[in-house]
């Protein structure tokens, strides 16, 4: 059994800030469950745009107000607490946040902690990102 405390991955190298965001990455690769899991606070104002390639992900939104734009097709779908939105197509996705966003995030395959974006927003494959 895991037992993991969110004030303590966050004193910790599992938490991981960039352009405007934070990731408490709870469950990681190491961790062996097959995915992994992070907590992730989105700044107010920001927008990202992301492309994981590599993985599928699923956020649920915990607090906050901001949208997710497929650019496949344009289309842009309000988040707001208790809506979930499924990368399931490797869907690259630009994300907006009106206010500040609190997320569960869950990859499959799990990343490793150490992964940064690349140029198209995506993580490398896990084999690759050690």
């Amino acid at each position: 059994m895991l037992i993991k405390k969110l004030h303590e991955i966050r004193a910790s190298d599992r938490n991981v800030t960039d352009k405007g965001w934070e990731s408490s990455r709870l469950l990681l690769a190491e961790d062996g469950m097959g995915f992994s899991f992070h907590v992730t606070t989105l700044h107010a104002g920001g927008e990202w745009t992301f492309h994981y390639r590599h993985h599928v992900e699923a956020v649920f939104v915990l607090n906050g107000k901001g949208s997710v734009e497929d650019l496949a097709t344009g289309e842009r779908h309000a988040l707001s607490a208790g809506t979930l939105y499924a990368l399931d197509q490797h869907d690259q996705h630009t994300l907006r946040a009106e206010s500040e966003l609190v997320t569960v995030c869950v990859f499959n395959p799990p990343v490793t902690g150490s992964e940064i974006h690349d140029e198209s927003g995506a993580y490398l494959p896990a084999v690759l990102a050690s």
